[in-house]
């Protein structure tokens, strides 16, 4: 390859990566609207409250108003706003301005105007008069407004009190780990929300998909490959769609800027979850796998982009790609069992024997791979983080999922973000999570 094609096709599987992270981002603010806290806090009461004169005469025709309220009708909306904000002029005490809240909470209520609860919710907070008893919740929904408002230093603050006040809804802290990633503070928010995942996935359920999705997103964008592929590798473990397994492959692929080899292994997880996005997953795949080095595996990749229609095979590259792969096939398929028995000759180099095992991997032969492999890490300067990879992948093969997250977790060095994912893999086969009875994000 030149290096011009090269470099054309970095700044494509940039772009690409953005558009995936931008999706992903969207997906949790897409999820929110006016909160159903903010419609239970309009019945907050305050105690003993003991209101003014004056606000008494204005907060009355106020309350009036709001009752008559239709929504979308902006002459009802616009008189019940005058005759609050009325009332809010009108109070004076801390007893005014909570009811004065009310007041303007129940009329965004009444009217789906987000604007006016969180207004209310703000009076209600700051005068002092809420019921302990309702402030989790009252912090909660003034949150989660604040979030929808993108108002991230006011939601960072609403949301934390309403933690520290005792509210334990975990996505609480999945709108505050975004916030405090909004605000700079990306360690600390990429923690909450795996707090907050964590906390779903002790009874044994999936959180919602989108949490998973903002964790990923934000590491993408602070550009913290082990926390993308922490991220990934959750989400593939707990919502194993093939679309998840492409996302975060992508994310790892681009941050971690592999070479052949690594990318070859990035691919198979692609190819084993059918995970191909577009044209140049099948592209990276093929130049990784190499036709001179790993003429079956090769064909397999051309012959799946070709039925996709991803590829086609009147292409050059494609068309060049298979000559010289069906060039070596026979040839190398014939020397497949001397080059097995060399490898297994105690005198054989950790060399023949990764290549022995390379090649029973790449034609499926995945039993045979996993012993030379395991004979491979016992020998002077074997890659021990690629052979650890590729025993793992050959015990996936075989349907050995607890052995091959063991062997993806002894993965050291760059290849750890890539073993990860595979690990993750491995574990939704292993022991998936009832990820489709979780009930949607709020």
């Amino acid at each position: 390859m030149t290096r011009t094609r090269m470099a054309n096709r970095s700044a494509v599987l940039s772009r690409a990566a953005l558009a995936v992270t931008l999706a992903l981002g969207a997906a949790l603010a897409g999820g929110i609207v006016a909160p159903e806290a903010a419609h239970a806090a309009k019945e907050a009461k305050a105690p003993k409250l003991k209101l003014s004169k004056g606000f008494i005469a204005a907060a009355q025709p106020a309350q009036t108003a709001v009752n008559a309220v239709v929504a979308g009708d902006a002459a009802t909306e616009g008189a019940a706003k005058a005759a609050v904000d009325a009332a809010i002029a009108a109070a004076t005490g801390p007893d005014d301005k909570f009811t004065a809240g009310s007041l303007l909470l129940n009329l965004g209520s009444k009217a789906k105007k987000p604007e006016y609860q969180r207004q209310g919710l703000a009076l209600m907070l700051d005068s002092g008069m809420a019921d302990p008893a309702t402030l989790p919740q009252l912090y909660a929904a003034a949150g989660q407004l604040a979030y929808q408002a993108q108002d991230h230093v006011s939601a960072q603050r609403y949301l934390q009190a309403a933690i520290d006040a005792g509210n334990s809804d975990p996505s609480l802290k999945v709108y505050l780990g975004d916030s405090l990633i909004t605000n700079k503070q990306v360690p600390q928010g990429m923690e909450l929300i795996k707090s907050a995942i964590s906390s779903s996935r002790v009874n044994g359920q999936a959180a919602p998909e989108n949490w998973y999705r903002r964790g990923l997103s934000s590491a993408y964008k602070a550009k913290a490959v082990n926390e993308a592929a922490e991220f990934g590798a959750l989400l593939i473990k707990d919502h194993p769609t093939s679309q998840n397994v492409g996302i975060a492959a992508t994310i790892v692929r681009e941050l971690a800027n592999y070479g052949g080899q690594d990318t070859l292994d990035l691919m198979r997880l692609m190819g084993r979850a059918n995970s191909y996005a577009e044209t140049r997953d099948y592209i990276e795949y093929i130049e990784a796998a190499d036709p001179r080095r790993l003429p079956g595996e090769t064909l397999d990749v051309i012959a799946a982009g070709v039925a996709s229609g991803k590829l086609r095979a009147s292409d050059t590259f494609v068309a060049d790609m298979k000559a010289q792969a069906s060039g070596r096939l026979a040839a190398d398929k014939a020397s497949l069992p001397g080059y097995e028995a060399d490898a297994r000759k105690a005198s054989a180099t950790e060399t023949t024997i990764s290549g022995a095992a390379d090649a029973l991997l790449s034609y499926g032969k995945a039993a045979q791979a996993e012993e030379l492999y395991k004979l491979a890490l016992a020998k002077t300067g074997v890659d021990a983080n690629r052979t650890l990879t590729r025993l793992g992948i050959a015990q996936f093969d075989q349907g050995k999922y607890a052995d091959a997250q063991a062997s993806f977790a002894k993965v050291t060095g760059p290849r750890t973000a890539l073993a990860r994912l595979w690990g993750g893999y491995a574990a939704s086969k292993a022991n998936p999570l009832a990820a489709a009875a979780t009930a949607p994000a709020k």
